[in-house]
């Protein structure tokens, strides 16, 4: 089709659109949407959706049949919405052979079912909105996300597919979210977050100064909340932002999700809602105040400490979040990058380590590369 590329479709993913709310057939490589064709077919709707998520082949040149005309074809290119991955025609199975380097596989143009990706790269390949609301029947692009979501009525199965299957706007630029007086608010800068917690923990430790002998004894609190941190860090992923199959299937939780961190997954690299609005962390950072108070209650200046070098570590997590996706790291972060980066192009279900992958071989949810699985 002139003027726009057409995506690659998982096999899996055609096989899952064999109903009248939506139907894809495949022809050689070449996927087509046929929904709007089935009522109208001369053999009736039954024998499309009998061929619905399957290659027609066979059945166009079947004799025996009823015969199909030009028209027919006709009606399949102006229908055409993707092409399988190019490995589908050489016989080539989905998983990655043993001993293929990731790099290997990738080109190999094998896409992972659940995210419709094979490579970083493809976080950054700019999404055709047409294309992807027509085959999908998600998210327009081009219009306000929020009350897309609020009024789609997708049920919880359909919407997690669909959310942790990334897109990649036009241009770097951040989709609408909302379209009017709260978009700027639904944006933030990476630079806002030290700069909007840097100095209330900077008081904070001068406040809780008095209360200690030393400085070097403010510093061990200190460290230990920032250590801390690093599970928090690992709890909240796991727990809060892919509470995912525990989310009630209903308006409201989705878009709670969707706003919360499902957003980050359907658009991985929007570098303007991938920090976490300094108003979002504060109602998140207060049961912690409570928490580390509860806790040190002995010392109103041990808590303190421990809880600011929480707030450092959420700081450097927030801003080390920001640079795996968009900066070019030295060869330790390189490697944390890919990690993270796998998380969205290929298993969200695991990885949630974002500053370290410690707590993903403590708890059994490392990721591991494609390429070194059995």
């Amino acid at each position: 089709m002139p003027g726009r590329t057409l995506p690659t479709i998982s096999l899996a993913e055609v096989k899952s659109h064999n109903s009248k709310k939506s139907c894809f057939v495949t022809l050689g490589r070449n996927v087509y949407d046929v929904t709007d064709f089935v009522d109208s077919h001369p053999g009736g709707s039954d024998l499309v959706l009998e061929y619905g998520g399957k290659d027609v082949t066979d059945i166009l040149k079947d004799e025996s049949s009823h015969p199909h005309s030009e028209a027919a074809y006709e009606v399949l290119d102006d229908s055409l919405v993707g092409f399988l991955p190019s490995d589908y025609l050489n016989g080539k199975s989905a998983p990655v052979p043993d001993g293929m380097t990731a790099e290997e596989w990738a080109e190999s143009g094998y896409v992972h079912p659940a995210t419709g990706m094979s490579c970083e790269e493809d976080l950054s390949k700019e999404t055709d909105f047409n294309t992807d609301y027509k085959t999908h029947k998600f998210l327009d692009l081009s219009r306000p996300l929020f009350m897309q979501i609020w009024k789609g009525g997708f049920t919880k199965k359909f919407y997690l597919e669909q959310v942790h299957r990334p897109r990649h706007y036009k241009g770097g630029e951040s989709a609408p979210l909302f379209g009017n007086f709260l978009e700027p608010l639904s944006k933030t800068p990476w630079w806002l977050i030290p700069v909007f917690w840097g100095p209330p923990v900077a008081y904070g430790l001068y406040l809780a100064r008095e209360g200690f002998a030393s400085s070097l004894e403010e510093a061990a609190f200190w460290g230990l909340g920032l250590s801390l941190w690093s599970l928090i860090e690992y709890i909240l992923h796991r727990f809060l932002f892919h509470l995912d199959y525990y989310l009630p299937d209903n308006r409201v939780g989705i878009t709670a999700h969707f706003l919360l961190h499902g957003i980050h997954h359907y658009l991985p690299m929007d570098k303007y809602r991938l920090v976490m609005p300094p108003t979002m962390f504060f109602v998140l950072a207060a049961p912690f105040w409570k928490l580390a108070h509860s806790i040190f209650y002995w010392d109103w200046s041990v808590a303190t400490a421990v809880f600011c070098g929480g707030i450092t570590g959420y700081i450097g997590y927030d801003l080390t979040h920001y640079f795996l996706h968009h900066q070019n790291l030295p060869l330790w972060y390189k490697e944390l990058k890919k990690y993270h980066l796998q998380h969205h192009f290929l298993d969200y279900e695991n990885g949630f380590g974002v500053t370290s992958r410690f707590w993903d071989t403590i708890f059994g949810t490392e990721l591991v590369d494609p390429a070194k699985t059995k």
